[in-house]
């Protein structure tokens, strides 16, 4: 099969932007759940190795707030209503995972495309810094999508194809992210593209990721993005 084009999530995916979300979530909290700083932090919210671990497991990021970080709903609601604020602030250095540079250039014949629910302006910023930025010819975040219509939901991905393609309809694509729930966008894309299009999930294990518990399983897992590059040659 030839792929025609590769489209990623991007926290989790491309770059290692757990420090920065924990320290997103710490100043959060101090605004809308104080009774949850300093000694009464939640667990996961200690290191990094516990992020992954609570990040992963959760459905969404709605469930990973009440459940794992304990907030109530309506501190829920308020917080979601602050990420975008902070995200754009916050100033925590965001790193490429390594290899994802390499993979890019070995796969630049393929275009490739983000489906995020990051900033886009955040995402363009960090891929100039790393000088990949132009291997990527659409970004699509949370900014660029309704409210209502976020991943899971698979408006991002159309409106990163209709970027790419004039006709996104008959394409042969592959979708890497890390979580659960980029493997169900995986799916609603297929059938909002239809049936005479091929949307591959992958899941990238190499942040934390363990479909194993997953009620939706990916088509493919790796472990490094350098098999991304062996695995699309496979195909």
């Amino acid at each position: 099969m030839k792929l025609d084009a590769i489209l990623w999530d991007y926290d989790g995916t491309i770059v290692n932007s757990v420090p920065k979300n924990i320290d997103i979530t710490k100043n959060i909290l101090s605004i809308v759940a104080p009774h949850l700083t300093d000694n009464n932090l939640p667990d996961y919210l200690r290191n990094e190795a516990a992020y992954h671990q609570a990040n992963h497991a959760a459905k969404n990021w709605q469930e990973l707030y009440i459940k794992y970080y304990g907030m109530t709903e309506q501190e829920m609601l308020t917080a979601g209503s602050l990420w975008a604020e902070h995200q754009l602030t916050n100033m925590t250095p965001v790193r490429l995972f390594t290899g994802i540079d390499d993979t890019v250039r070995d796969l630049a014949d393929i275009p490739h495309g983000i489906c995020s629910q990051n900033a886009s302006k955040n995402i363009y910023n960090v891929l100039a810094d790393s000088q990949v930025e132009h291997f990527f010819k659409a970004v699509v975040g949370y900014d660029d999508v309704p409210s209502h219509s976020q991943k899971p939901s698979p408006e991002g991905g159309i409106i990163c194809l209709e970027k790419l393609f004039n006709d996104p309809s008959k394409k042969a694509l592959m979708y890497v992210g890390d979580h659960e729930a980029d493997v169900q966008f995986a799916l609603n894309l297929q059938s909002a593209l239809g049936q005479n299009a091929t949307v591959i999930s992958v899941t990238a294990a190499y942040s934390g990721a363990n479909p194993d518990d997953w009620s939706v399983k990916p088509d493919f897992m790796i472990h490094s993005p350098q098999e991304l590059t062996a695995l699309c040659h496979a195909l």
